[in-house]
């Protein structure tokens, strides 16, 4: 197995960018002043990333799947994220298992 040179530049580079995302939130936040509004648009934004993730699932697959992601959606605006995932994992298993 060899690793083309041209395949670990991109790597590297999307590393890089990950690690610089992450790292100009935390900087730019020091900046930002507190206020109950600026936290709440910031405790909104996981369960929109949720939203942009599975909401092509919801319209492009079947009911089971369309469900679930109703579920997830709804579960996601009162539960931490990774419980929101499992419940629509398991929500999807069990609405294919039931044949819907």
């Amino acid at each position: 197995m060899t690793l083309d040179f041209h395949t670990l530049l991109a790597i590297l580079a999307m590393a890089a960018a990950t690690v610089l995302t992450r790292v100009s939130g935390l900087v730019i936040i020091r900046h930002v002043e507190m206020t109950d509004q600026t936290r709440a648009a910031i405790e909104a934004i996981p369960p929109a990333v949720l939203m942009a993730v599975i909401a092509p699932t919801a319209f492009s697959t079947g009911w089971a799947e369309t469900a679930a992601c109703c579920i997830t959606a709804l579960s996601a605006r009162r539960l931490p994220m990774l419980a929101s995932v499992a419940l629509g994992i398991a929500s999807v298993a069990l609405l294919r298992a039931i044949g819907l």
